[in-house]
């Protein structure tokens, strides 16, 4: 996550940025992979509002993101809106269109794509 606090921290006075928290990406009562084991990011399924917040705000602590946070709610009308899962970057123009998504993550997480993105943005004012 440094590189992405890093572009909030250089974009923020021109771009608002979010993270969305979504649904668990490797729950331990779904899909648990060994480097999640290994880490100790050991999170089942929510099944409530409360307990997705209270994963995700564990995930904002661990992950030391800066970036303001908020949550999808249980019925992941944003993650099917938007496809986010597991993880993904977006940058969505103030038309509400879709400028840059990245591939699902984590091997399509891109900060080098989505900078690049940012600095067309900002080039041309929108």
């Amino acid at each position: 996550m440094p590189a992405l606090n890093k572009l909030y921290e250089s974009y923020r006075d021109r771009v608002s940025f979010y993270v969305v928290y979504i649904q668990e990406a490797h729950p331990t009562d779904v899909w648990q992979m060994e480097s999640n084991v290994k880490d100790g990011v050991l999170f089942a399924s929510a099944r409530s509002d409360g307990e997705r917040s209270a994963t995700a705000s564990a995930c904002v602590r661990n992950l030391g993101i800066h970036i303001p946070a908020i949550l999808d709610g249980i019925e992941n009308k944003t993650e099917r809106a938007y496809t986010g899962w597991p993880d993904r970057l977006y940058l969505v123009g103030t038309d509400g269109r879709v400028l840059f998504k990245t591939a699902p993550g984590p091997y399509g997480f891109s900060t080098q794509g989505l900078e690049s993105a940012l600095q067309r943005v900002a080039a041309n004012g929108k």
